[in-house]
């Protein structure tokens, strides 16, 4: 009971940090991506033509909206947690007679809550651009949900390491946002030579990017079976670290 207090507690204070600076959280996803269905969609789609057999704007949007998702969930756990930690709050929660991993799926849980409602408006937005097709909803569901469980875990993990509020961006900026725009969102890794196909298969947002997109359109660069068994490694072993590193405090007891 008191657990379910505690996870209750943490994810509704984490849903109130990103809802009540909206106009921080929320609206700046929905411009950005419609400026890039303005760009790559309309500008440059229309000189593209088809690609995997659907017009290039319709093959974008599944890439474009799994991109807030990843980006979202991500910022707002490792900004959330790393400023608890600044100020003092996770050495509350540490000596409280609270599990380690109520913690962790209460902050993992309010990453997941913000990617996932932007992805909702990203898609919202995109029905002004583009008739969305749905070919399996379990699947689309199932993507989103397990890969922003698997961001919010990353940015938990950037946060216990940050020593400062500039650490945080390092890992979006130098590593998160390349794996991104190189992981099929706005092209399909078919069209790349063999040796850099073998090279895209290392990155993971790729077989992300593409289950997302076979739930949208039916249609995957990998095998659906493979793309959810490397989800599901990432969330296990990000989940494992992330709760070694709290269990021994590491980064977060000065």
């Amino acid at each position: 009971m008191n657990n379910s207090i505690a996870l209750k507690s943490i994810l509704t204070k984490e849903i109130q940090r990103f809802t009540r600076i909206w106009v921080q959280t929320l609206v700046p996803p929905a411009i950005t991506i419609s400026l890039y269905f303005v760009i790559f969609g309309s500008l440059i789609g229309s000189r593209i033509g088809e690609m995997g057999g659907f017009d290039y704007m319709s093959f974008i949007v599944p890439g474009l909206i799994m991109m807030s998702v990843i980006t979202n969930s991500y910022s707002n756990v490792a900004s959330s947690f790393f400023s608890a930690k600044w100020q003092r709050n996770v050495e509350e929660m540490l000596v409280a007679p609270v599990p380690n991993w109520v913690i962790v799926a209460g902050y993992v849980g309010g990453g997941m809550c913000r990617g996932i409602l932007v992805g909702l408006i990203v898609t919202i937005v995109s029905l002004l651009f583009v008739d969305i097709q749905l070919h399996n909803i379990w699947v689309i569901i199932a993507t989103v949900t397990l890969t922003s469980a698997t961001f919010a875990l990353g940015g938990l993990i950037n946060a216990i390491f940050a020593g400062s509020f500039d650490d945080i961006s390092i890992i979006p900026t130098f590593i998160l946002t390349p794996l991104t725009y190189l992981g099929g969102v706005f092209y399909s890794i078919s069209l790349l030579p063999e040796f850099w196909q073998g090279v895209s298969q290392i990155n993971p947002i790729v077989y992300m990017v593409n289950a997302f997109r076979y739930g949208f359109l039916g249609i995957s660069d990998v095998s659906l079976v493979t793309a959810f068994a490397v989800i599901g490694f990432f969330i296990v072993t990000l989940f494992t670290i992330a709760m070694v590193l709290i269990s021994k405090g590491i980064g977060l007891r000065s």
